[in-house]
């Protein structure tokens, strides 16, 4: 892929970006990144960023706008099972994505929590009584973000899923209606 100058790129093999300053060869292109540094890349180390997302977050933005149009459970779960009786996730990221490259862990958190969310709330959309949210092991970060969130919520019961199963990665949710 041959880049213009002046183009913005992401790094493949690590977090950030920059623009385009010039070519060293037909394989190395020279990139000013985030910090001002003018640094070495090979073309095939980096991607191209369409579109400025510079502005995403402001203060209108409500994410339940983003769950909504860009997910539809109706004839596709995705990576969710339907068990007898319940639902089950896995959200690790090697599943729910097809490449993690250049994403860092907090990217990679924040997507796993939005997909947790829709998971969670289109199953109590269903009426679903039982969820199996499999999270991992690694260091407890989204296992205590699936749990924060779950501590505001009335009408649930959570612990941890079956170890026999799912060993110490998965959290069992009991959902309750009136």
């Amino acid at each position: 892929m041959r880049f213009k100058i002046g183009e913005k790129v992401g790094f493949l093999k690590e977090v950030g970006g920059g623009i385009i300053r010039s070519y060293k060869n037909d394989e190395i292109v020279i990139v000013e990144d985030e910090t001002g540094f003018d640094r070495e890349f090979l073309i095939n180390d980096l991607n191209a960023i369409h579109g400025d997302q510079s502005n995403i977050l402001n203060d209108n933005f409500d994410i339940n706008d983003v769950i909504e149009e860009t997910v539809s459970y109706e004839k596709d779960l995705g990576d969710i099972t339907r068990n007898k009786g319940f639902w089950e996730i896995d959200l690790h990221t090697h599943v729910l994505m097809e490449s993690e490259r250049g994403l860092s862990n907090g990217q990679l958190l924040t997507h796993q929590l939005l997909e947790f969310k829709r998971f969670y709330r289109k199953s109590r959309e269903k009426g679903v009584r039982k969820l199996i949210v499999i999270h991992g092991v690694g260091e407890g970060v989204l296992k205590s973000e699936i749990r924060n969130f779950l501590d505001g919520k009335e009408g649930l019961e959570f612990y941890d899923a079956d170890f026999r199963k799912y060993g110490k990665g998965a959290t069992e949710i009991e959902l309750f209606y009136r």
